[in-house]
């Protein structure tokens, strides 16, 4: 129904109004028990062997919801209904911003593609926070967490520590997202150096707690081997939790879209980008002798297009531009195919 009715008609709007009218109806259908009972029965998987433990969590399945999709943390409760084993919200920063300017989302329908230039719009963290504490959903969360637009990078430890430190008692797991090419000179913060940084200062205060949750970085697709390998050093030597692979990706290679469309500055998201984040995955996998745990993300259309993902080295896997073109019953149909490969 979603591809051949629903889809079509939110096609006739712009991606960015699409987006918001649909989820936020799906939040309003969620929110009275015969419609969320309806999207329960038609759209969840539920089995002890889709259950997977992975950074001192339990997810009742292993397809998540990437972040982005849920910037301000306002549809929770509607993914988790869809069948979502677990939810990232973000990129969250320490004050609000409007992003980049409209238009800043496009369909690359040819590809079944996006590209994206949001810029990390969002209503900052203590509004997200609010929406987390009100939420009634049965699955982890994950905050993905950034820098304002308008903080130079001598000063985005700061901004990360700041959005650490107001989500930590209120997310299962923390994303920390310093690949989207989007911000300008965010992705310079993916050195070495830089990196480490970051990561002693969410560790300082993460061991004055009760509880320890896991901290994981999302890393573009463009790294070549030999930055990847430095990741993967970093990994080891520092103790980050896992790694998110991958963002968006600046190249423009093979697409069938036209001019107007692929020479729109953002990140490219979906099928175009869906062997290059497996390849990442599995030179991760491999380079740390399946020591690191790994989410897989990027160009999932298929349920196919996931056990490739897992195969290459992921625990577990997200969707985003995947499940807009594809529906709800994308999720569904990735987990009875775990159950059945």
């Amino acid at each position: 129904m979603y591809k051949s009715l629903l889809r079509p008609l939110l096609y006739r709007l712009d991606p960015e109004p699409a987006h918001y009218f649909a989820t936020d109806w799906l939040q309003l259908f969620n929110g009275f028990a015969p419609t969320r009972a309806i999207m329960e029965s038609l759209y969840q998987e539920s089995d002890p062997k889709l259950e997977r433990e992975l950074f001192g969590l339990k997810f009742p399945n292993p397809v998540g919801l990437a972040a982005g999709f849920d910037k301000d943390a306002r549809w929770i409760d509607a993914m988790s209904s869809l069948g979502f084993g677990f939810v990232e919200v973000g990129t969250l920063t320490p004050k609000a911003q409007p992003g980049n300017e409209k238009p800043r989302l496009f369909r690359l329908e040819p590809d079944e593609a996006l590209i994206n230039r949001m810029g990390f719009n969002n209503g900052g963290v203590e509004e997200a926070v609010e929406r987390i504490k009100q939420s009634k959903h049965r699955v982890p969360i994950g905050g993905n967490i950034g820098k304002n637009k308008v903080t130079p990078n001598e000063n985005a430890l700061d901004d990360y520590r700041i959005c650490f430190e107001k989500l930590y008692d209120h997310v299962d797991y923390f994303a920390v997202n310093v690949s989207s090419p989007n911000t300008p000179g965010l992705r310079e913060l993916q050195g070495k150096d830089e990196l480490k940084r970051i990561f002693d200062t969410l560790f300082a205060h993460r061991s004055k707690q009760s509880k320890s949750k896991s901290v994981l970085l999302k890393i573009a697709p463009d790294l070549n081997d030999e930055q990847l390998q430095d990741i993967v050093d970093l990994v080891r030597e520092i103790g980050i939790d896992g790694l998110i692979a991958t963002n968006t990706t600046l190249s423009r290679e093979g697409l069938w879209s036209s001019k107007e469309l692929t020479q729109q500055a953002g990140g490219l998201s979906g099928k175009p980008v869906k062997k290059r984040s497996t390849e990442v995955i599995r030179f991760i996998h491999e380079a740390s002798g399946g020591s690191i745990p790994i989410i897989g993300v990027g160009g999932i259309h298929s349920a196919d297009d996931a056990l490739e993902k897992l195969e290459a080295g992921a625990s577990l896997v997200q969707l985003y531009t995947g499940f807009i073109y594809e529906g709800p019953a994308l999720i569904k149909k990735i987990n009875q195919r775990i159950l059945n490969p």
